[in-house]
């Protein structure tokens, strides 16, 4: 089944059991899937590929916001951006964990010869290619600079 359609699936059943949090979360989603809807134009569908990238772009804007609100001293405004996160969160592919990661640039340094921090973005890139959408950027960019600087 189509994520979007997973996505109202479950916005219905948040309905029906009154989860506000979870509710209005899968609203808001809603409302920036069907943005893309009109974008793209009638008759071109939506791909999960699509879905993920709004997912990743709402959950970036709510760990900004949160670390504003934590900064500002709205801590109760800053959980309920993080709670948001967590319900967006499944909606992702499942990530990488360190060990899985760590064997693909490994795998990725030694298909290039990148052994020095100099090598950065030619292993930046080779890793990327491979953990697309399986791993967080800014995540990949710290463990290569922890191989590269070993």
């Amino acid at each position: 089944m189509p994520l979007v359609q997973d996505i109202a699936h479950d916005l219905t059943q948040a309905m029906k059991a009154r989860e506000e949090p979870r509710l209005s979360t899968l609203r808001m989603l809603k409302s920036e899937l069907q943005k893309l809807q009109a974008d793209k134009g009638r008759g071109v569908e939506i791909t999960d590929d699509d879905v993920h990238a709004v997912i990743k772009r709402l959950i970036k804007q709510r760990k900004d916001a949160a670390e504003q609100y934590k900064a500002g001293g709205a801590d109760d405004r800053a959980e309920s951006e993080l709670a948001e996160i967590t319900i967006l969160e499944p909606y992702l592919p499942k990530q990488l964990d360190d060990s899985e990661l760590d064997k693909i640039i490994a795998e990725s340094a030694s298909e290039i010869n990148a052994s020095s921090p100099k090598d950065m973005g030619k292993l930046m890139k080779a890793v990327m290619k491979k953990a697309a959408g399986f791993a967080d950027g800014s995540r990949v960019k710290d463990k290569v600079n922890a191989f590269l600087n070993k």
